[in-house]
């Protein structure tokens, strides 16, 4: 599997690191061994909310070329929605085989047009803000229709990665990444549409 991490200025740095900690460790199953990714951004550089900087490693690549591209939230994710370059490189996502967003990065799939007919969820403070790009907000943290799988806020990124092991390797996979990480919760809160 091959992913594309696509992060922009403002993002909440934990909706990114929650996942990324968790997928690093595919690698361990027989199952998700050659899991693949690249941080992927518009520029050299990303900065989050708070001022901390990363290094993005393919600058604007063909999204297409992903199995999975995934789209983390934030305060910057309010005006990225308007912006025509980014939504523009973010529509090569449209025929990907997994489309995964934590928090408000569900508004940038919506912008994208990736939503229509579709049900969704995001950070509960922005439900309101996700109403006009999706047939339904289903407020709860996991939410997967079909292959569009979306989910709440900051933290839920380590629920979502726990779930996305479970359903690419197996529940054994998921419960040894979980004892590795000292993560001693349930995931919870999980509606699958189809």
């Amino acid at each position: 599997m091959k992913i594309a991490y696509v992060l922009f200025d403002g993002l909440t740095f934990l909706d990114f690191i929650g996942l990324y900690d968790v997928v690093y460790r595919f690698n361990m199953f027989e199952e998700t061994k050659g899991t693949t990714w690249d941080i992927c951004g518009l520029t050299e550089e990303i900065t989050d909310e708070l001022g901390l900087t990363i290094k993005v490693g393919k600058i604007k690549p063909d999204l297409s070329e992903y199995d999975l591209v995934f789209v983390p939230g934030g305060m910057g994710t309010r005006a990225l929605r308007y912006n025509e370059e980014f939504i523009s490189w973010l529509k090569q996502a449209a025929n990907v085989k997994y489309l995964v967003s934590v928090c408000t990065g569900s508004l940038l799939f919506g912008a994208a047009g990736f939503l229509t007919g579709k049900k969704a969820t995001t950070h509960p403070f922005s439900y309101e803000l996700l109403e006009p790009y999706c047939d339904e907000v289903i407020q709860t943290r996991i939410v997967k229709d079909g292959n569009l799988i979306t989910a709440g806020g900051v933290s839920t990124s380590i629920d979502l990665a726990i779930y996305l092991a479970e359903l690419f390797i197996h529940k054994d996979a998921a419960a040894a990444i979980k004892k590795q990480i000292d993560y001693p919760y349930e995931v919870q809160g999980i509606v699958e549409v189809n």
